[in-house]
């Protein structure tokens, strides 16, 4: 059985001491981040955002350059993390937990300790720009990890023995064997990536911190510019660009990749219907093209000669345990020691946290946490039936799939002004805005793995069901839910983690010159923020870091153990 996310070896046990090291560790970053903060200048002065129809474009360029740097960063990590975690067990033995933890915090909030720590240490503007890069990195680097790292793991034996009897080196293995087997998995999750980073690349852009303006030239400070001045027509056509760029990406780089990825499909008989692109097939045609290809392959083949000349053939690759050596051990002592010179001076810092500010923060832990429930519960009552009517249905999938996906890629910040100019006179209409922002950063989690899911069901299961007149409520409960069960597990653990990300712009907003803000640990969170209260800052945020964590460990794992053991298709 493939191993699942996090697993090491002992895939039992909740907490284990590279997690323990990993939260220390990001304790540390945390407080160096702060105390960094402590040096950031008093006034920065912001861009002047244009609110000109003919500024979009060039702000929408602007946005894309910065997830596209945010996303060869992450290939680049990707590949190399891995790989090395694939390879070589002692080294996955920290890799694999610091990867499950970190994929656990919430990324909204580092922003501001990230932004205003490098504003301490470098210009202005290039920290601006690299704060946002770094922000949209993280949100787009885990999962796309953990399908390489996976996908390196579950390569079959036999496609192993293979490349050892053609005497592969590990060049050529990866070139011929693990790029292709894991190419599929690669492109869905940079789908993924791509239409999460846009939530984090609005809040990036749109970030202000009492006296210090650290906004960014592109879609989210428009759209946020337009909301603050109530111009719902300027509003209206900054989420049309937004959309037209979406569906640019999705015609003229996704589509076109998922059609040439049927090529490395693993399939005794060929798909019914294989993923198709009409501008892929219109650069097949392209003579320019050919004649690059060709000059590609020249270069490739040349590369190929001086690697192969270099590298030895290897084997059928397995892990294996390395002897720590005396630089290694001499570098373990080193983090150690860093480690605890920073978790003494972060625990000076928290002493200065009030203890009514400690029950403040209790009491926000325990409001956003109903929140993200509700926004789960809410999210599940639709994207269950709706996924498994797109999965099981071909026809209706060929429809409604790319529309899905469309809407999933447009970032729920964007759409938070018109939230709020809607609900803001309701009673309660604050509450309510944040919890339709905490459901658009959760739902489309869930209905991708519904779809994965109900689409994965086996064929003669389904001819079973028909065979035995089951009714529908029947099989659901014998064949569909059971089936349903891991996806459901894998799409709620990266739902909840989005809405912990969500509450920290949802709960606290700056709107028509007013602040206003909701009881939860994302307001406070925000406010901290704004006030420059460091202390408290640190202490929320490791807070909501710490909730998660235990969350995820306490209550998903097992849950994901659960339906590992019990609705596992064999």
């Amino acid at each position: 059985m493939p191993k699942s996310f996090g697993q090491t070896g002992r895939p039992n046990a909740p907490w284990r001491a590279g997690d323990v090291i990993v939260l220390l560790g990001v304790v540390v970053l945390l407080y160096v981040g702060v105390r960094l903060a402590l040096d950031a200048p008093e006034v920065v002065r912001g861009p002047d955002i244009s609110l000109k129809l003919s500024a979009l474009p060039w702000y929408a360029a602007l946005s894309v350059a910065r997830m596209a740097a945010a996303y060869i960063l992450s290939l680049l990590f990707t590949l190399i993390y891995g790989y090395i975690a694939a390879y070589n067990r002692r080294a996955e033995q920290i890799l694999m937990p610091l990867l499950d933890v970190l994929q656990s915090v919430p990324i909204l909030s580092f922003l501001p300790v990230v932004l205003l720590g490098l504003t301490a240490i470098l210009p202005e503007d290039f920290a601006t720009e690299l704060a946002a890069i770094v922000l949209i990195f993280t949100s787009q680097v885990w999962n796309m990890t953990f399908a390489w790292y996976q996908s390196l793991t579950t390569i079959g034996p036999d496609l192993r023995e293979a490349s050892a009897i053609f005497r592969f080196n590990r060049w050529q293995r990866l070139k011929w064997l693990e790029l292709p087997f894991a190419m599929g998995s690669l492109i869905w999750n940079s789908m993924m990536s791509w239409a999460g980073g846009w939530f984090f690349l609005m809040a990036a852009e749109i970030f202000t911190v009492g006296q210090r303006d650290f906004r960014l030239p592109g879609l989210g400070a428009y759209l946020q510019k337009a909301a603050h001045q109530g111009d719902v027509r300027l509003l209206l056509w900054g989420i049309a660009t937004l959309v037209v760029v979406i569906v640019l990406m999705d015609q003229l780089i996704w589509r076109p990749l998922l059609a040439w990825a049927e090529r490395f499909k693993l399939e005794m008989v060929e798909d019914d219907e294989p993923a198709t692109s009409w501008f892929f097939d219109l650069l097949m045609d392209a003579h320019l093209l050919e004649r690059w290809a060709r000059r590609r392959q020249a270069w490739s083949e040349r590369l190929d000669l001086w690697l192969n000349a270099r590298l030895q053939p290897v084997g059928i690759a397995q892990p294996h345990d390395q002897r720590l050596t005396p630089l290694a051990i001499l570098a373990a002592l080193g983090v150690g020691a860093a480690l605890l010179y920073g978790l003494y001076h972060a625990a000076l810092l928290l002493m200065a946290v009030p203890l009514a500010q400690w029950r403040s923060i209790g009491v926000g832990l325990l409001a956003t946490l109903l929140r993200v429930g509700l926004a789960l519960a809410l999210a599940l009552l639709w994207t269950v039936p709706l996924g498994v009517a797109i999965g099981t249905n071909p026809r209706l999938a060929r429809w409604l799939q790319p529309l899905v996906q469309i809407a999933a890629s447009v970032p729920a910040t964007a759409l938070f002004p018109a939230f709020v100019l809607l609900f803001i006179d309701l009673p309660g209409g604050l509450n309510l805005a944040a919890l339709v922002l905490m459901l658009a950063g959760t739902q489309w989690y869930l209905l991708f793995n519904v779809i994965a899911g109900a689409n994965a069901i086996p064929q003669d299961l389904k001819y079973t069901a028909a065979l035995l007149h089951l009714d529908r409520r029947t099989r659901w409960r014998t064949l569909i839910l059971p089936a349903l069960f891991p996806y459901l597990v894998t799409g709620a653990i990266t739902a909840t983690g989005g809405a912990w990300n969500a509450s920290i712009v949802a709960e606290h907003v700056e709107f028509g010159g007013r602040s206003l803000f909701v009881t939860g640990i994302g307001a406070d969170i925000a406010r901290a923020t704004a006030a420059g209260d460091y202390p408290l800052l640190l202490a929320a945020t490791l807070s909501m870091i710490l909730a998660v964590t235990v969350l995820n460990r306490l209550v998903w794992r097992n849950l994901y153990r659960l339906a590992e053991e019990r609705f596992r298709m064999e």
